[in-house]
């Protein structure tokens, strides 16, 4: 029937051309336009693989049209203001008043269910403090360290130059110079846009690494030396795993592998580079530690620690005892969360691996505790922290500053289109076409990141303040509550997930859980005993 009508169609339009051009009626669109119908009609019958348009030739294409168009429709027209995903309108709109530095103030109440599961919150005190401005900066480095770095409570999180567009990259970068805080360069390598603003750099190695590989893609050293060594590089990541894919290497097509993208990865031209799912330079707990040692020397004794995104439990508890059985500590430890990604990662990984940044952050901070090793090591949260609120129950949970990366992107003009994987970027942020790149505005973007970082830190100040706390670190899961059972009953996180004591697994008083996984941990082997 479908088909039918289709040929209806066309016998029609050219039988209306036929009797308009002898009439004399420039009847000629009309036999052009039934022309086209007819060419593409035959197409979609006898060429196209496409079911719908088999069935449904010509027409069918405004089902893909209207496909096509929905994901704006959805956003523009029907989501509500707290319905966006994985950030809500509410979120954005937060981000970009305190990026142009407009009032962010909200009217006529909360629009949140404030006794829905899940709902976070703090108690305020009728005695209110002012947080002492110092408190602002944390001192990473441990006894190993020579060259300790004071960093901001909210700095940038991993981003590469190749999913991010040069402009967007540099606009970051001299955003943190703005702000005084840091910026982290991904795995994809240090950049001469990385540097071009000349703010803080946080350098990260991944599993490629880019930047300080040999041709074979091993580690090595004195190439690492010579970007390590640089004054801008305040300290050094290494990247076991990332909440977006984690376990997982990455692919670069060799068709984006550019003079530019290969003389950064130190990569050739023109062919695809991967990234394998874990380090050639170390294979065991122990190996990780001794590489962390390895890296401290060789920046000059700089602060190096390693992001992950916690998994098997016992990994990081071989970790602990790798820190105890080589006596070597990292300086930070950045914990990722399951929530966490800014680029292209494949669904099942995105969704249904890793572990959420809240319950990573507090296992992260026991095992610490327990090994009586926390006030050595800074923790660092990367995963879904946009407010000032974000930061307050992050550093409650155990960190001691936070990593943001997709606020940070809202900041210079990302819409959430959701298209950071094909490179139709249209806002010029995740893409490497030069000619959307361009939007990015270095000047605009770069006061944009700098004026949404000092607003989220105000914000961030005035929370604890308002708490009853002249010190963020005074914060911990005692002050932080949620909502559980359907949202019946509240806890607090201190209660939902006690805290361990110090030492506490060196001496053995913990509960069973904990006491079979730490007997399965070991330092030589990530797979335990």
């Amino acid at each position: 029937m479908e088909r039918r009508v289709f040929f209806l169609i066309a016998v029609v339009g050219f039988a209306i051309a036929a009797g308009l051009i002898a009439a004399d009626l420039h009847g000629w669109w009309v036999f052009a336009l039934a022309l086209i119908w007819t060419v593409v009609g035959i197409y979609d019958l006898f060429v196209s693989k496409n079911n719908v348009l088999a069935n449904f030739p010509v027409i069918g294409h405004l089902r893909y049209a209207m496909e096509f168009i929905s994901p704006e429709i959805r956003q523009y027209f029907i989501e509500s203001n707290e319905d966006g995903k994985p950030y809500s309108r509410i979120e954005r709109n937060l981000v970009t008043k305190r990026a142009a530095g407009k009032p962010d103030t909200q009217p006529f109440g909360t629009q949140l269910v404030v006794t829905e599961e899940g709902f976070t919150r703090a108690d305020h005190s009728l005695a209110p403090k002012t947080v002492d401005p110092e408190k602002s900066k944390v001192i990473v480095g441990g006894d190993e360290c020579r060259q300790p770095y004071a960093a901001s409570r909210i700095n940038i999180s991993a981003m590469s130059f190749g999913a991010l567009s040069p402009n967007a990259v540099h606009a970051l970068n001299a955003g943190a110079k703005l702000g005084d805080f840091a910026h982290n360069t991904g795995e994809g390598g240090l950049s001469k846009y990385h540097l071009a603003g000349g703010g803080d750099i946080i350098w990260q190695i991944g599993t490629g690494y880019f930047g300080c590989r040999t041709p074979e893609g091993k580690f090595d050293p004195e190439k690492f030396t010579e970007n390590a060594t640089r004054d801008a590089v305040k300290m050094i990541e290494i990247k076991l795993s990332q909440g977006a894919k984690p376990a997982h290497g990455g692919v670069l097509p060799a068709a984006k592998v550019d003079a530019e993208i290969a003389e950064v990865r130190g990569v050739p031209v023109g062919k695809t580079v991967i990234s394998p799912p874990a380090h050639s330079a170390f294979l065991t707990p122990e190996g990780l530690l001794q590489y962390v040692q390895q890296l401290r020397e060789l920046s000059g004794g700089k602060p190096v620690g390693f992001k992950l995104c916690v998994g098997r439990k016992v990994e990081f508890a071989g970790i602990c005892k790798a820190m105890l059985s080589t006596g070597i500590l990292p300086d930070f430890i950045t914990v990722d969360g399951a929530e966490g990604g800014t680029g292209a990662a494949p669904l099942e990984f995105t969704d249904h691996l890793g572990r959420p940044i809240d319950e990573a952050l507090c296992f992260v901070e026991d095992c610490l505790v327990g090994i009586d090793k926390r006030n050595k090591i800074r923790v660092i949260a990367s995963g879904k922290v946009l407010s000032g609120f974000d930061v307050v129950e992050k550093i409650a949970l155990g960190a001691n500053m936070v990593n943001m990366a997709r606020p940070m992107m809202f900041a210079i003009g990302c819409i959430q289109a959701l298209r950071c994987n094909t490179n139709t970027c249209p806002t010029g942020v995740a893409t490497q076409d030069k000619n959307r790149a361009r939007a990015v505005d270095l000047e605009r973007g770069s006061q944009n990141v700098a004026q949404f970082h000092q607003a989220t830190l105000e914000a961030f100040h005035d929370f604890v303040g308002a708490m009853g706390f002249s010190d963020p670190d005074e914060v911990g899961r005692r002050q932080i509550y949620t909502r559980v059972n359907g949202g019946d009953v509240e806890v607090t996180w201190d209660h939902a997930r006690p805290s361990l004591e110090p030492g506490a697994l060196l001496h053995g008083s913990i509960s069973e859980g904990y006491r079979k996984m730490w007997d399965a941990a070991s330092a030589k082997s990530f797979w335990g005993v």
